[in-house]
């Protein structure tokens, strides 16, 4: 997968891994990383699907609706390239932090759902659920923060909540963080998953 790795001044921080929303690919959040951990290593990925020339992580049949076989298939590959990405550029696989906006939030709580040890935790920027009626691996341990738009007219407050509830459901910790705004990124949430992050790295 096409990617930027960066190496951080501090090995024992969890590796940042930043995944796009449509459209958007390998650089649109490292200003984000810097934000949040400047001394974190970052692994920027790029989704391998394209929709009308956009990249994404996993293709999708309409606004909303995903294509669940590719969804599954594309976690996977998601998940294989995190354990050559960390044998190559040697760092902890346990150790991954994901930081997701939109689709790649959607990938990133995908990883959640089908893979027990993929990630330690994630900050989830827009997310919806990925898949429903399906039986979660134990999420002990794992950290989630969820922030969401309360007048996001692409992801209704409903898919939040949804995904907040099956997380904990599997035992994962999750911290929801709302904002009167749409689906757009906005610093005041970036923030809030930063102090969220400080909290969870320290303790």
């Amino acid at each position: 997968m096409k990617h930027i790795f960066k190496q951080g001044s501090d090995s024992t921080k969890p590796v940042l891994l930043l995944l796009h929303g449509t459209g958007g690919n390998e650089q649109d959040l490292l200003p984000l990383a810097g934000i949040v951990d400047k001394e974190a290593s970052v692994l920027c990925v790029r989704g391998n699907v394209l929709e009308n020339g956009m990249p994404r992580f996993f293709r999708r049949l309409a606004e909303g609706i995903f294509d669940e076989e590719d969804l599954i298939f594309r976690t996977t590959e998601l998940n294989e390239f995190l354990d050559e990405a960390a044998t190559k550029y040697e760092f902890n696989r346990q150790n991954i932090i994901a930081i997701g906006y939109s689709n790649g939030a959607n990938i990133a709580a995908s990883l959640l759902f089908h893979f027990k040890d993929s990630i330690k935790g994630a900050i989830l920027h827009h997310p919806m659920v990925p898949r429903r009626g399906i039986t979660l691996p134990d999420l002990s341990g794992k950290h989630v923060f969820i922030a969401a738009g309360k007048n996001d007219p692409i992801c209704s407050q409903q898919e939040s909540v949804d995904l907040h509830q099956l997380l904990e459901g599997a035992n994962a910790t999750v911290k929801a963080h709302w904002e009167n705004q749409g689906h757009q990124l906005t610093m005041s949430e970036v923030e809030a998953a930063t102090k969220w992050y400080q909290q969870i790295v320290s303790n």
